[in-house]
């Protein structure tokens, strides 16, 4: 069974303190500051209290050294958003909600911490490190024990998978323990993977292994330090529980070990968290969450604006055709990109079979189950359209006739006349270069300065450079030309 970490202790008013042995007349001496939800508690102690002990209260307000005083809430969530009215946990197809209140299943056998990232814990859970190496922290972890006054929730979306509906999916092994805000206003919303079935759980053991977990822990975090926009990890165990898998699907199922990343990010909101929605009709509710988003992570979109629907698309078409293009400057494929995995706030997220490029190649594929290569590298900008569509689709049920006229009225003389903005029509070629200076060297500067002139203006079309032939491929004389330091 599942427990709750710490038990409420009521004393001065203000929000209840979580305590383990922690004695009261210690505590009656800090007040509690203003509380933010889901926040850590930070103490602060009374004036007439030695340095010492203000020394400490002051460090304890930086990083805890205990989850003592740390605690996580759903409410943000909760308060918005219906939950499902069934609260057994068993498979089932689920209406007219976004998430289920499902608990994580703990772990049979002993648990081992493999690693914790230091930058997670400190920097965004304000956490010393030294509370990773806590009973406490372990339990957690590991969903053996949940933070109190925190409700474990499993998110309902569905997707498009290598092209085809595919209905319901939603977290078959994952669980959203809570979301904390940090020291600097951040919320993030921490999700432990691999922790037990759901009813989104489908045929799966709810289970993941330790294989694809090291594999999401370390990518998470190496992606970050790419300044690559993604999920982190903050820790992952593993178990002695057995966990049987099919690694290629060809019939060789063989016993593996059970483990549990802990991962955070300031959304695990996807496009097939708003296309289940639309598809079952649920419009109001699909209005609600996309208001929801919008408030929360969408700050340059204003929530009152009319055309905020049309407006928050072009974000994220903005920021996913930036992700993409990050992934391919590092050579990251990422395996699966069916819009369950595609992030509404353009992040990376659901590490599974991807791979990085070990030389060039359009075609390269991390993924065995990937038959038709639909996933490959060079192919991630279209699939991105794809999803993009997809999403545009979610949106159109919200949308009215004069604003689904918006990305659907843009004509090919537009789109002609925005390449031209950016894409240059004349740039130095070296047969260019070379004719003027050929030209120069018998006294004839007149290329130099045409060529001056045109490339101050390289999106403008000009008759004389057209001439010239300056837009056209290279010459055939030019074809050999070399160059060399010689200066």
């Amino acid at each position: 069974m599942t427990q709750k970490i710490g038990f409420p202790v009521w004393g001065p008013p203000g929000p209840p303190l979580f305590l383990l042995g922690v004695t009261w007349h210690a505590v009656v001496r800090c007040s509690l500051l203003p509380g933010l939800e889901g926040g850590a508690r930070l103490l602060h102690l009374s004036s007439n209290v030695s340095n010492r002990r203000l020394d400490y209260c002051e460090t304890e307000a930086k990083l805890a050294l205990s989850l003592d005083f740390w605690t996580l809430s759903s409410e943000n969530l909760i308060a918005v958003f219906p939950l499902d009215p069934v609260k057994e946990n068993y498979v089932r197809k689920v209406k007219n909600c976004i998430f289920s209140v499902a608990f994580p299943t703990p772990f049979k056998s002993r648990v081992h911490l493999v690693a914790v990232s230091k930058e997670v814990l400190e920097d965004i859970l304000d956490l010393d490190l030294r509370v990773s190496e806590t009973d406490d922290f372990i339990q957690l972890v590991s969903g053996e024990r949940i933070v109190f006054g925190s409700i474990p929730l499993a998110h309902r979306y569905g997707g498009h998978q290598f092209g085809i509906w595919a209905g319901q999916l939603g977290d078959g092994r994952a669980h959203l323990i809570g979301i904390y805000m940090n020291r600097q206003g951040e919320k993030w919303e921490l999700q432990l993977k691999g922790s037990g079935k759901t009813p989104y759980s489908r045929n799966g053991d709810g289970r993941a292994v330790l294989r694809s977990s090291v594999r999401e822990f370390l990518c998470s975090e190496a992606m970050h330090s790419l300044r690559i926009p993604t999920s982190r990890a903050a820790s992952l165990v593993v178990s002695d529980d057995e966990v049987w898998r099919d690694q290629f699907y060809n019939g060789n199922i063989v016993k593996e070990r059970g483990a549990i990343v802990l991962r955070v990010a300031k959304s695990w909101f996807r496009i097939g968290s708003l296309e289940i929605l639309a598809h079952y009709g649920e419009l109001d509710l699909l209005r609600t969450l996309l208001d929801f988003i919008i408030q929360e992570h969408f700050p340059s979109v204003k929530a009152t604006e009319p055309n905020r629907y049309v407006d928050f698309f072009s974000v994220v078409v903005s920021k996913t055709a930036q992700l993409i293009a990050l992934w391919m400057s590092v050579g990251f494929a990422h395996g699966v990109c069916n819009t369950d995995n595609f992030s509404l706030l353009s992040i990376t997220i659901d590490y599974g079979p991807f791979g990085f490029m070990e030389a060039y190649n359009p075609d390269f594929v991390p993924n065995t189950s990937d038959d038709e290569r639909r996933y490959k590298i060079g192919n991630q900008a279209n699939i991105g359209m794809f999803n993009l569509n997809k999403l545009l689709q979610a949106l159109n049920p919200l949308l009215d006739p004069r604003q689904k006229k918006l990305n659907m009225n843009d004509s090919d003389s537009e789109r002609r006349k925005r390449m031209t903005t950016v894409n240059p029509r004349y740039v130095l070629k070296n047969w260019m270069a070379e004719s003027a200076v050929r030209k120069a060297e018998r006294n004839d500067f007149s290329e130099v300065r045409l060529l001056q002139y045109v490339l101050q203006h390289p999106f403008q079309k000009h008759s004389a450079a057209e001439k010239a032939g300056y837009a056209s491929p290279t010459p055939s004389w030019a074809k050999d030309l070399r160059v060399s330091c010689s200066s």
